[in-house]
């Protein structure tokens, strides 16, 4: 439903089929006919975002709600928003064509810090006030969701609320007070003072924050009747939780092409860097009958032949053999494919290894996280040398040539052995391929090594940790490729630049929306592309706001320091986390949700992995 004026610049541009909207399942209504018309916007271009599996999930349930429109929204690239600047083209909704503008709800989900800018580009392209006190009526009300929703001090200043934790309920229960309070011709301060009275709504202009001589904050106090502490949504029961019968099928190639099924959420392993793994506790399964049908409904509804099992990890789903015979009924005789993308090197078996080989064969993937046992012990990885050793040699033996395994550097403790090691694991993986008499003739293997930089995250033991400064982090990167002995071992690591922006409003306050704001004015987006990424105007915007991004990104914080995000409750105790920190500095592990309840605080929530572990909750 784009218009000629649209469909003429088109033709300057690399991708139009980014821009066209029209795909197989996507949701035409009749504007005439709903009451709420919401824009989901994901601040990235269309590949990453219509990979996205909670935006596939929240658009298809908004749209069974009769009086609700929601329309997908993705960051234009370069070429296509210097033609819509050009010609005074809004940012406007795929199904319809029309500028987001004139939306009651502009949504976004907030999946990766260097997206923020890009949120305010998307505002500043529909035309829309960048900060929320400049937006006086009830609508448009800009509101996100997203795991970056756990601190969102650093975009306070621009948001009119926003959804922590799973919002399949949560959504439409602020919609239902919206659509109410829209009929009433209430006022938007009305409707946020109401709103905040929702579980897990934050509304960030009901919260003052005062800070310290130091620079530390003092305290964050809530008025209006708003809670002290906002509490994230849990979806308990995921064989009842919505879950969508098709995709919307893209025109052109994304990242993730193919159809994708929900198997658990959480995790049970307690990574101590790791973000997700805490902000989703409890750890809860569907059911093996559940994701089947889901599955099978996916490729019938969207002509897929691969389906990816998704999860933190797959391979802890508890039935998972189980599961793979049931898929196998039919996916074989349909010739479709099914990858598990997240697997661990301790429940790699042979039996599971025979599975997805009879389906369809790739390289191997797993993540180690640090090449010594020592700093595993420190992060909580529990997993041993010889367990990684054992899982190559099994997936030597069944044919694979490619393994792939993830690492971080700069994580607490780290030595420059440490580093080191990383290059010498993957080094006896090599040798573990040689020395194997059953190894595939005429074939070398590969093995890649690559190194993200450790960037400290709300809601994690190591929360409290300084990141390593950028030249730090450069030094500990030319170590690792200089510890590397054979071109077998292909070394690579991310940005440590990208890293540091990062980890700075990863933790971030308030103080930091003015920088933000300085940094689109000088021209920053699509910072998490390498080629648009520009440290230099980062430090400008920094510089000119009078702040040092060094207070949050490599310094180390108090256990008694009052946190930007202390207002927001996940579930997990801030006790439980202090524990765990100095766990591990003692290098002392602790054992997974499955092998025993640590009483991190997640069974508030009753439900999941808790009460299988703790029945006397219910």
């Amino acid at each position: 439903m784009i218009t000629k004026k649209i469909e003429k610049m088109l033709a300057n541009v690399q991708k139009p089929g980014r821009y066209v909207g029209g795909e197989l399942n996507s949701i035409v209504k009749n504007p005439d006919q709903v009451d709420v018309r919401f824009a989901f916007c994901f601040p990235d271009v269309y590949e990453v975002g219509m990979s996205h599996l909670g935006m596939k999930i929240l658009y298809s349930q908004l749209n069974t709600l009769p009086y609700v429109w929601c329309e997908r929204v993705f960051a234009p690239w370069m070429d296509m928003e210097e033609q819509m600047r050009k010609n005074n083209v809004p940012l406007y909704a795929l199904e319809s064509g029309d500028s987001i503008a004139g939306f009651d709800f502009i949504a976004f989900t907030l999946q990766y810090e260097l997206s923020f800018t890009n949120v305010l580009n998307m505002l500043d392209l529909a035309g829309i006030p960048l900060k929320a006190s400049d937006r006086h009526g009830l609508s448009p009300l800009v509101v996100a969701g997203g795991p970056c929703t756990c601190n969102s001090e650093p975009l306070a200043d621009f948001f009119d609320l926003f959804f922590i934790g799973e919002g399949e309920e949560m959504d439409c229960e602020v919609i239902e007070l919206y659509r109410r309070y829209k009929k009433e011709n209430r006022s938007k301060e009305e409707f946020l003072i109401a709103a905040a009275q929702i579980p897990g709504v934050y509304v960030p202009s009901l919260y003052d924050v005062t800070y310290n001589d130091n620079g530390t904050i003092k305290a964050i106090l809530p008025k209006c009747g708003a809670p002290e502490k906002i509490r994230k949504r849990v979806m308990i029961d995921m064989d009842k939780s919505y879950f969508p019968d098709k995709f919307v099928v893209p025109y052109i190639g994304i990242v993730h092409d193919r159809a994708v099924a929900e198997v658990l959420r959480g995790c049970i392993r307690g990574c101590r860097f790791c973000q997700a793994g805490f902000l989703y506790r409890p750890f809860r399964e569907k059911s093996v009958a559940v994701i089947d049908k889901q599955c099978h409904d996916l490729c019938d509804n969207t002509g897929y032949d691969e389906i990816s099992l998704s999860s933190l990890s797959t391979s802890d789903y508890s039935r998972i053999n189980e599961l793979l015979n049931q898929l196998l009924t039919w996916t074989k005789e349909e010739k479709t494919g099914v990858s598990l993308p997240s697997l661990r090197v301790d429940n790699f078996s042979t039996e599971l290894m025979s599975k997805i080989k009879s389906v369809r064969r790739s390289g191997l993937t797993f993540a180690p996280e640090a090449g010594t046992q020592r700093l595993r012990d420190v992060i909580n990885k529990n997993v041993t040398e010889e367990e990684l050793l054992k899982t190559v040699k099994t997936a030597f033996k069944g044919g694979w040539t490619t393994i792939k395994l993830y690492f971080m550097i700069g994580l607490p403790t780290e030595t420059m052995d440490d580093v080191a090691g990383i290059a010498e694991l993957g080094q006896k993986v090599v040798d573990a391929f040689y020395e194997n008499p059953d190894k595939p003739k005429g074939k070398s293997v590969k093995v890649t090594v690559s190194a993200s930089s450790f960037v400290p995250k709300p809601f994690t033991p190591f929360q409290w940790e300084p990141q390593d400064t950028i030249e730090t982090l450069h030094r500990k990167q030319r170590h690792l490729v200089s510890s590397v002995r054979t071109r077998k071992v292909e070394p690579n690591y991310h940005d440590a630049d990208v890293s540091f922006l990062e980890a700075v409003f990863a933790r971030g306050d308030r103080r930091l929306c003015n920088v933000l704001l300085e940094a689109h004015k000088i021209g920053c987006k699509m910072d998490g592309w390498q080629d648009c990424f520009s440290l230099a105007k980062w430090l400008e915007a920094f510089r000119k706001c009078g702040i040092d991004p060094a207070f949050y990104a490599n310094r180390r914080r108090s256990f008694d320091e009052v946190l930007p995000w202390d207002h927001i409750d996940c579930g997990v105790k801030k006790s439980f986390l202090i524990e765990e920190c100095k766990r591990a500095y003692a290098n002392q592990t602790t054992p997974n949700c499955r092998e025993q309840c640590s009483s991190c605080g997640a069974a508030c929530f009753k439900g999941g992995i808790c009460v299988e572990k703790r029945p006397n909750l219910v």
